[in-house]
């Protein structure tokens, strides 16, 4: 099933999105078109954001780095969230801004020492992110990410959440972007270093996971700059199309500060 989370006539709504793209309301099973909804993150209660840096091979030579033999694991505030078929902003006077698309376990029970063996036992599903990130502050994979991962609408995520059952096997799905249309980044889930039971056991060694935690993990290799007016589609088989429109600083903010 795919779960989702909605803007319908001023009202948040959980949702789940039907074979025919029809939302239905969980609450009283009102169907609903698609056009008359805002998109939001389909994660009820948002916890933390895991992020790793790095966790692709393929991305890691892309960058001349070697791949790392620990996560390089970062966290990222829920302001940087938003939703399928919204905005995101490119920060004025940079350099390179480009997209990261990023395969995303749900964790939907709480948990802690979590072996691997155990691990998806407490993961609910799975979504896709956009894990935009501002280049010009990536001087080395030491540094910190906040002016890099950590600005307002940087993470688009969604359409929805599908539960991990009716996804399968997450070891060799395909995972694309396009930008207005054209393939710019074409990998495979193959590629992952450390995936998603390693990362549960590991995060859960250092803190609680509990359920509305996200572990976006990691992009494979494929860079593009970014610029208002362009239109990303993330998409991982068997799990879905993300869209978001890249807008400038004032056309995000306006007069709003």
């Amino acid at each position: 099933m795919k779960h989702a989370r909605v803007l319908f006539n001023g009202s948040e709504l959980a949702v789940t999105v039907e074979e025919n793209g029809q939302l239905k309301s969980k609450a009283d099973g009102q169907l609903i078109n698609e056009a008359d909804v805002q998109w939001l993150c389909p994660v009820e209660n948002p916890g933390t954001i895991f992020a790793l840096g790095l966790n692709y091979a393929d991305h890691a030579r892309e960058l001349a780095f070697e791949p790392p033999k620990e996560p390089l694991v970062f966290l990222k505030g829920t302001n940087t969230l938003t939703g399928h078929k919204q905005n995101a902003y490119r920060p004025d006077n940079i350099e390179f801004q480009h997209y990261e698309c990023e395969l995303v376990a749900v964790i939907g029970k709480e948990g802690k020492n979590i072996s691997r063996e155990d691990a998806m036992d407490y993961v609910a599903g799975y979504t896709v992110c956009n894990d935009f990130a501002i280049r010009d502050y990536l001087e080395n994979y030491y540094r910190p990410n906040l002016r890099v991962k950590s600005r307002d609408s940087l993470l688009p995520i969604g359409p929805y959440v599908i539960d991990k059952e009716d996804v399968g096997d997450i070891t060799d799905l395909r995972v694309t972007t396009h930008v207005n249309g054209e393939l710019t980044q074409d990998g495979t889930t193959k590629d992952i270093i450390f995936d998603v039971p390693f990362l549960v056991e590991y995060l859960s060694k250092i803190m609680t996971l509990k359920p509305g935690d996200m572990i976006a993990t990691g992009t494979p290799e494929g860079l593009k700059d970014m610029q208002p007016g362009d239109k990303v589609v993330c998409e991982i088989e068997k799990i879905g199309a993300l869209e978001t429109y890249i807008v400038s600083e004032q056309e995000f903010y306006g007069d709003k500060y």
